[in-house]
């Protein structure tokens, strides 16, 4: 089964980190109301960035690397590249 480490994009122009193994259903959850309370008030939210991972250890690791990181490399992570793949 694979794991999602996702960033969104809040109506505030905030950004949200977080892990799933089911991200179409985790980002329905967000914008229903039923995520997380830091995007329950920041609604509607749009998802700008998701990594695919092998394992729920190396998702959650990577969590947390992401949400280390300023808001400037976070940003970078975001950045379409010349060829972005599509996030669905």
């Amino acid at each position: 089964m694979p794991h999602y480490v996702y960033l969104l994009e809040c109506s505030d122009g905030t950004l949200y980190c977080g892990y799933t193994n089911d991200l179409k259903k985790r980002i329905e959850a967000h914008n229903s109301g039923k995520g997380a309370r830091y995007t329950r008030g920041r609604l509607p939210v749009k998802l700008v960035y998701r990594q695919k991972l092998s394992s729920k250890g190396a998702a959650l690791k990577r969590e947390l690397r992401i949400k280390r990181l300023p808001r400037k490399q976070k940003l970078s992570l975001v950045r379409p590249k010349k060829n972005p793949e599509k996030l669905f």
